[in-house]
This record gives structure tokens, C-alpha cells and sequence, in this order.
């Protein structure tokens, strides 16, 4: 009885965890578009970071994610650098 417990809030947990990323990741993607026609924001390096938060659970993000890493060099590096400093993947 116990160990069912246990696994049921450990499945809960990664649910909780898996839905503030995609929460996080749309609310990224949406500065990263604002930011596209707004001069003071990033928009290629926050659709770059709501991208990466994204493609832990969407192939299609994924894929998109390497699109623009792979056509965007330098915000790569970038993404590469916030990513080492405060995401874990």
C-alpha cells in the first residue's frame, strides 16, 4: 500500500513539473514573438529558451529548436550558456 503511494506522487510530481515547463516554455515563446517587434526584447533568444523548455516533451519543438540553433549560430551559443548556468535537462 505504501510503495503505491509513493509512486503515485512521484508520477504526480513529474506531471506538476512537466506542466510549469510547458506553462514556462508557451510564456517564453510569447515575449520571443513580442520581442520579434518590440526593440528593447530579445526575441530570438527567448524563443530560443521557450523552445528548449518545450522540446523535452514536443518533437515538433525539437525539431524546430535545431532549426534555429542551426540558423542562428550566435544565439546558440547563448541558449547554450543560460542552459549550463540555471536549466538542467
Amino acid at each position: 500500500m505504501v510503495y503505491g503511494s509513493k509512486q503515485r506522487s512521484s508520477r504526480m510530481k513529474k506531471g506538476a513539473k512537466r506542466l510549469w515547463t510547458a506553462i514556462l516554455g508557451f510564456l517564453f515563446l510569447l515575449l520571443g514573438i513580442a520581442g520579434l517587434f518590440l526593440p528593447f526584447l530579445q526575441g530570438i533568444l527567448f524563443l530560443l529558451i521557450g523552445l528548449y523548455l518545450l522540446s523535452k516533451t514536443s518533437p515538433l519543438a525539437k525539431k524546430l529548436l535545431n532549426y534555429l540553433q542551426a540558423r542562428f549560430p550566435r544565439f546558440a551559443r547563448q541558449l547554450d550558456r543560460i542552459t549550463a548556468r540555471g536549466f538542467k535537462r
